[in-house]
């Protein structure tokens, strides 16, 4: 078992949507020394961090730096790697590969020798056109990434094989997160905020038809998680000391109307949903069906439910996206404290 209250914790990407809401569970639990790392640029993203209690800040390519140089950043226990270009549509793969990989590399490397705990954050794209029996137990090089940023998660996963990390370190393959904090994100937010801009313009929301027989218009598949779920799992999985990889999701597959229609409500608004025609480049890698198998977290003892879906977007559009405020610890409790791990 992995004291989480013990030593430093290192949030990289702590600005971001599952990076800051980390930050927001440490925070419910007591937990505040722990060190911020990201790159603010020129985004909002700084906005997430005002409610939250840490104890330094530093830019991504600095603390890349000054570790490389040696540099010390106290007693470092805890490392939740949870930073990357997450674009599935960004071109530039040696922009992602320097980012994704490599930085991922260096940094799994300097953390094992710092004998501290690694948590880091893989991806769900990494199964590619997978549609059913998407295990974390399956053999990593039979996965078929469609994108470059896929490729660059499924490449640090396989390099942690090859060189044995993965028996000293953890990564989570997340599923369709949603939640607070993803206003930065750009084309790469969830479907719930876009569909939220859309209803409070038009008052109507915008799907992609179907075009496979099986599925009717909105009724394909995924796999979505609420943020404040995938952080219980990740603390969860942290706390447990467990090696490998680990999806994180609900294990339940919805629709995109089951998505949608929450907001309507939470709106207090009459539904109003039009399907629109797919674009010819995506209908070939477009993925009707995903589901995150989750027996083998159930396994390590994680018996806290899953938020409903229709609660947890409820949640999301009239405490966060209405009010237009990030995570904040007023919010009212919904974490449970940390748990014995059983052996």
């Amino acid at each position: 078992m992995h004291d989480l209250e013990r030593g430093r914790i290192v949030v990289t990407g702590g600005a971001g949507l599952v990076g800051s809401a980390v930050i927001w569970a440490l925070n419910r639990r007591g937990i505040d020394d722990i060190l911020v790392v990201d790159r603010l640029d020129r985004s909002e993203k700084w906005k997430h961090l005002v409610p939250l209690r840490f104890a330094d800040y530093i830019d991504a390519d600095d603390f890349e730096d000054r570790r490389a140089q040696g540099g010390t950043f106290g007693d470092v226990q805890t490392v939740f790697h949870l930073g990357a270009c997450s674009s599935t549509t960004e071109n530039d793969a040696d922009y992602l590969l320097r980012n994704n990989y490599e930085y991922t590399k260096n940094l799994a490397h300097w953390t094992v020798n710092q004998e501290a705990r690694l948590v880091y954050a893989s991806s769900a794209a990494t199964y590619g056109a997978l549609e059913s029996d998407l295990s974390d137990e399956m053999d990593l090089h039979e996965l078929r990434p469609l994108n470059a940023y896929a490729y660059s998660k499924q490449l640090f996963d396989l390099y942690s094989v090859r060189t044995g990390l993965d028996q000293r370190i953890c990564g989570l393959k997340y599923f369709n997160v949603f939640g607070p904090n993803e206003d930065h994100k750009g084309e790469m937010r969830s479907i719930v905020q876009k569909a939220y801009e859309q209803i409070r313009e038009s008052g109507c929301v915008r799907l992609f038809r179907s075009h496979r027989r099986e599925y009717r218009d909105g009724e394909q598949q995924r796999d979505f998680i609420y943020v404040k779920d995938a952080v219980e799992m990740t603390l969860y999985l942290a706390q447990s000391g467990a090696p490998g990889v680990f999806n994180v999701g609900s294990g339940t597959p919805h629709t995109w109307l089951d998505l949608v229609r929450p907001i309507f409500h939470a709106l207090e608004m009459p539904e109003r949903i039009e399907f629109i025609e797919m674009p010819l480049h995506l209908r070939g890698k477009y993925q009707y069906y995903t589901c995150a198998r989750i027996d083998r977290l159930r396994a390590l003892g994680y018996d806290l439910p899953v938020t409903p879906l229709g609660d947890a977007v409820a949640d999301y559009v009239t405490n966060y996206l209405v009010p237009g405020r990030p995570l904040d610890l007023a919010d009212p409790p919904v974490a449970a404290p940390l748990r014995a791990i059983p052996h």
